[in-house]
């Protein structure tokens, strides 16, 4: 039996054994305030079904966007022992700078004031 097989076997023997035994030890027995859509007890004071501003979701965008440029990012620094390393910065050096102008342009269209 080789390493992945073994690895594979492992995982998936310890993660039936686990829900087997959660499945097992879990106390089910929920209430009324359980089941509320609010578990902090109190009463909603007005609509849960406000709008958010778009604001909101533009920042998450952009943190998903940056937070994945570190991910492209990440292997950089094996890549530049490829035997063509000037290639791998040319395509880094395109997504940094991708980013950056796109980074820019929303700076400049005001996308990033929270208040107006």
């Amino acid at each position: 039996m080789n390493m992945v097989t073994f690895m594979l076997l492992l995982s998936f023997t310890l993660c039936t054994i686990l829900t087997t035994i959660n499945f097992w030890l879990a106390q089910m027995n929920p209430d009324t305030e359980k089941l509320s859509p609010y578990e902090c007890g109190f009463d909603p004071l007005g609509s849960a079904r406000l709008p958010f501003s778009i604001r909101f979701f533009l920042m998450a965008i952009l943190f998903l966007l940056f937070d994945l440029e570190i991910a492209l990012l990440l292997p950089l620094p094996w890549a530049i022992q490829l035997p063509q390393p000037l290639l791998t910065l040319l395509w880094t050096s395109m997504i940094l700078l991708l980013l950056t102008l796109g980074l820019a342009y929303e700076w400049m269209q005001g996308g990033l004031e929270w208040a107006e």
